[in-house]
């Protein structure tokens, strides 16, 4: 069980966002915070499901906070048992991340005296994803003591006060209560029933309460002190999104109830593949072990393993930060695990994409453009989502204007990387010439139309937009956005190539909605031949946009110490104005297109955008990639600083806004700098290789990558490769 468990030894009400955060469970259907069975004042309280949008003002569209299926009240000799009284004599919680079982274990000593130990149990089946499973035991100690309990479930669940829900119908019999909700302007039907099952050693009595969009079961027993009172809890969650009649499949399965012990095994053997295929082994570096395989995890109860219309958000399931919209993290920063771990769910994961075409289409037809505009936040439909306004991070009385779905566009070629990435790693053809194919030409024919010809210059440039560094904002010719554009472009020339050898016919059938003649694609190889791509031969840097040279220089180190971004401490439009970086551009394009420019080209840049770079405090995105190219340059001990950087982002809320949900990115980047950073591992024509550079005190790193269906297993020691 080393490094396998995460764990507080003390209840600290002042931690209880980050410790909700990081204590979710989830089985890549929804997830479900880790907040405590009875409630307490200040918790954000959710369940959330993959694909269950529904409208909010400013935001656009959520996720949609479903029905609690945790809610469990307990009353010890009529008081009613909350961390907020009495005395906590012994407390202790943990996550075993091996098998996703979620742990509290407490001593509690009643207002009146009465003391009992109480231990909550709790997984999210990842055997049957359909089902959850609760278990509480209560052991009275210095007495007898009369039990009430009382579970239900709730229509009226919230999202900060928001209410997505509508009810529609409810029971609540001798040993099972149910409800049927919809959402309120998207549609989406939810029905979610539970079971309870109690065991004890007197008799029990459990009665059924209809409380109007609450229905609640009721329980009423004895227990001498010493004796073990056990309630069991399945409860069931089907939308449909999942089945035409949500509520006949939900009461299906509630019909033959699963108690704990006949779920847990299959669940167990569940995660345990799971890990087989996805662990990284670490040795010599408890702290590092313990992060990597926390940010797999959350990786892992995110994955959307049966539906391929969803996508993971910036936050996973594991909180309300982003709403539960899908950014360039999943496709640049999570999907690179699935693809080379669990190639199925990268599909699923690009799938959405192919889904979300039509809202793309419409966002490029919106500007003018052709072809299709991935939006800089996406959900349901994959029409724009980003807020236009929001409330100022200093204060809340005034507005700050977003830009990032306006003109942060770089996110077309980032998905089309991804397509291109799964497929060379893969060779799923199936996939490329069903779904692949599409998105990385609708959104090559974006670029074609989206770039500027400067006539002065005999060049396209593409003006007005923000890079990956969004500490700048309406840039020119920013050089990450301009060289994936060449790229991209050039790449869609060549799948052009291919289908016409291998899949005319599919050829023939893309080109009934989209202009791929000889002429248009003559205009394509024009725009990747054209496009500026700024680069100085004499200093082999690479300008990130048009004027940064020119920008003011800042000594980040006379800034130190401080808790806050640059941004937060100078202002937006200060920070702006500044050579300041939130994340470095440059180096993340030289990070997806490492054979660019060459070696000395990586130094020069890495030597000058790194101390301009905001890493603390910046973007979350920013570390594990900066410890990859540390790594390249050599820089081992400065890439284990970055590297560590990413791996507290959310265990120790460096932050401070774990609360808001898990940082995916940090989390897939995090896999990243192992892997391509510390172990080396380089996909080249003759295969995966390595060439380990791992840093002091590491003994050992294992990990299992699928290449082109194979999985193949490595183990690195220090300067010594081995396959």
């Amino acid at each position: 069980m080393e490094h396998w468990i995460l764990g507080e030894k003390a209840f600290n009400v002042e931690k209880l966002r980050h410790a909700e955060t990081i204590f979710t469970i989830g089985n890549g259907y929804l997830s479900t915070r880790g907040v405590f069975e009875e409630g307490l004042a200040g918790e954000e309280r959710t369940t959330f499901l993959h694909g269950v949008f529904d409208a909010a003002p400013v935001v656009f569209t959520e996720l949609a906070n479903a029905p609690d299926w945790l809610d469990l009240q307990l009353w010890l000799n009529g008081e009613r048992f909350n961390l907020g009284e009495g005395d906590l004599l012994a407390y202790e919680r943990h996550l075993d991340m091996q098998n996703a079982l979620l742990t509290r274990r407490l001593t509690w000593r009643s207002p009146n005296g009465l003391t009992c130990e109480l231990l909550f149990e709790r997984f999210a089946s990842l055997a049957q994803p359909h089902q959850l499973f609760q278990r509480v035991q209560v052991k009275p100690l210095n007495g007898a003591v009369t039990l009430q309990a009382q579970a239900s479930l709730s229509s009226e669940a919230d999202n900060n006060g928001l209410k997505h829900w509508h009810h529609l119908k409810q029971h609540a019999g001798s040993e099972q209560a149910w409800l049927l909700c919809r959402t309120r302007e998207s549609g989406v039907e939810l029905a979610a029933g539970f079971n309870l099952m109690v065991e004890a050693k007197t008799a029990v009595k459990i009665a059924g309460w209809n409380v109007q969009g609450r229905p609640t079961l009721a329980v009423d027993c004895q227990a001498a002190a010493g004796e073990t009172v056990t309630i069991e809890k399945q409860a069931v969650i089907y939308t449909n999104r999942d089945t035409a009649d949500p509520l006949q499949s939900m009461l299906k399965t509630l019909a033959s109830p699963a108690r704990w012990a006949e779920a847990w095994p299959a669940h167990q053997a569940a995660w345990q593949a799971e890990w087989l295929r996805s662990d990284v082994m670490i040795e010599g570096d408890a702290e590092a072990q313990l992060a990597v395989r926390f940010s797999l995890y959350h990786l892992l109860i995110a994955a959307p393993r049966q539906d391929d219309r969803v996508s993971i958000g910036a936050k996973t399931l594991s909180g309300l930060g982003y709403r539960g919209h899908v950014f360039w993290d999943t496709e640049t920063f999570m999907l690179p695990f699935f693809t080379y771990n669990r190639p199925e769910v990268a599909r699923n994961l690009l799938s959405y994409r192919w889904h979300t075409l039509p809202g793309a289409r419409r966002k490029a037809a919106r500007n003018g453009y052709q072809g299709a505009q991935f939006a800089w936040e996406s959900a349901a439909t994959g029409d724009e989502v980003t807020p236009t306004w929001v409330p100022h991070f200093a204060d809340s009385t005034r507005l700050v204007r977003i830009w990032t779905g306006d003109i942060e566009i770089h996110i077309s070629a980032d998905v089309a990387y991804a397509v291109l990435q799964y497929w060379r790693a893969t060779g799923d053809d199936v996939f490329m010439l069903d779904r692949g194919a599409e998105i990385v030409l609708e959104t090559a024919a974006f670029w074609a139309s989206r770039v500027e010809w400067v006539e002065d210059l005999k060049r396209y440039e593409i003006s007005d937009i923000i890079g990956p560094d969004e500490y700048h904002d309406h840039v020119d010719n920013n050089a990450y956005t301009n060289y994936l554009v060449r790229w991209h472009l050039q790449q869609a020339i060549g799948l052009v190539d291919w289908l016409a050898e291998h899949a005319p016919e599919r050829l023939k059938e893309l080109g009934q909605n989209l202009d791929l003649s000889s002429a248009a694609l003559a205009g394509w190889q024009k725009a990747a031949d054209l496009i500026y791509c700024p680069f100085d031969p004499q200093t082999g840097i690479i300008e990130q946009f048009d004027g940064f040279f020119e920008r003011q220089e800042v000594d980040l180190a006379a800034l130190e110490p401080r808790d806050i971004s640059v941004q937060a401490l100078f202002g937006i439009d200060e920070t702006c104005a500044t050579q300041v970086l939130k994340q470095p551009d440059v180096l993340m394009l030289l990070y997806m297109l490492p054979d660019l420019l060459g070696p000395e080209v990586l130094r020069a840049n890495y030597n000058y955008y790194t101390p301009r770079t905001d890493h603390t405090f910046g973007s979350s995105l920013g570390p594990s990639i900066q410890a990859v190219m540390a790594c390249q340059m050599g820089d081992v001990a400065e890439a284990y600083d970055h590297f560590m950087r990413a791996a507290r982002a959310d265990l120790r809320d460096v932050r401070g806004n774990a609360g808001d949900g898990i940082h995916g990115a940090s989390a897939g980047g995090l896999w990243q700098a192992v892997v391509f950073g510390f172990a080396g591992l380089r996909l080249t024509e003759a295969g995966p290789q390595v060439s380990p550079r791992l840093p002091a005190g590491w003994k050992r790193v294992a990990f299992t990558i699928n290449w082109r269906g194979q999985e193949l297993k490595f183990e690195v020691m220090p300067n010594e490769p081995q396959a």
